[in-house]
């Protein structure tokens, strides 16, 4: 948020109660010189000053400081795209993603529902994996064929996970740039 929108809002919400800065400062317990440093855009008030002055002001701390979510196209372009951290190392096509939905979610619009789909799916594409990765190594401990194919055609499944996920990934970053509705599939609903 820019300052100058700031300094005005304070100012404009200060005169129209009808106070001068000495006052506002006396009503928030606040040093004159605070009050003029935000006034002078020199300052964004935050915690326990915000909520000062929203109290003086007799408005509410959002009144004060205008919280927006955003439009990014980018953001949401790097949300999907970071799933191609899998290819390093499966647990990365969620963690990238899982850090990036924590950081934007309230601040960036769509992030939230892209990020929850996004992450259902890798935890679901990543389990799957695992279970493919497990199963051939079962039979050999087990001494008991679980799987009625061959160990290269694992490597087959194998390729064929990652280039789904490569494919979905791709397809939903161009969907997102177009914006339209991703769609992350199969997913189990680990996050609503």
């Amino acid at each position: 948020m820019k300052n100058l929108e700031l300094q005005k809002r304070v100012k404009d919400l200060r005169i129209k109660q009808g106070l001068s800065q000495e006052e506002l400062a006396d009503k928030t317990g606040l040093s004159l010189r605070t009050i003029q440093r935000i006034e002078n855009g020199e300052s964004v008030p935050r915690g326990d000053t915000l909520k000062r002055l929203a109290v003086a002001l007799k408005v509410s701390p959002d009144d004060v400081i205008e919280w927006r979510v955003q439009e990014d196209k980018n953001i949401l372009t790097m949300l999907n795209l970071s799933q191609l951290g899998f290819l390093a190392f499966p647990l990365l096509g969620t963690i990238i993603p899982l850090a990036i939905w924590v950081i934007k979610k309230d601040k960036i619009r769509n992030v939230d529902s892209i990020g929850k789909s996004i992450l259902n799916f890798q935890i679901t594409w990543t389990i799957i994996l695992f279970i493919v990765f497990i199963l051939p190594t079962l039979s050999v401990i087990l001494r008991v064929s679980l799987i009625p194919f061959g160990f290269g055609s694992i490597l087959f499944i194998y390729g064929g996970l990652y280039l789904y996920n490569i494919l979905l990934i791709i397809l939903n970053t161009i969907i997102v740039y177009r914006k339209g509705k991703v769609k992350y599939f199969p997913s189990i609903k680990f996050l609503n």
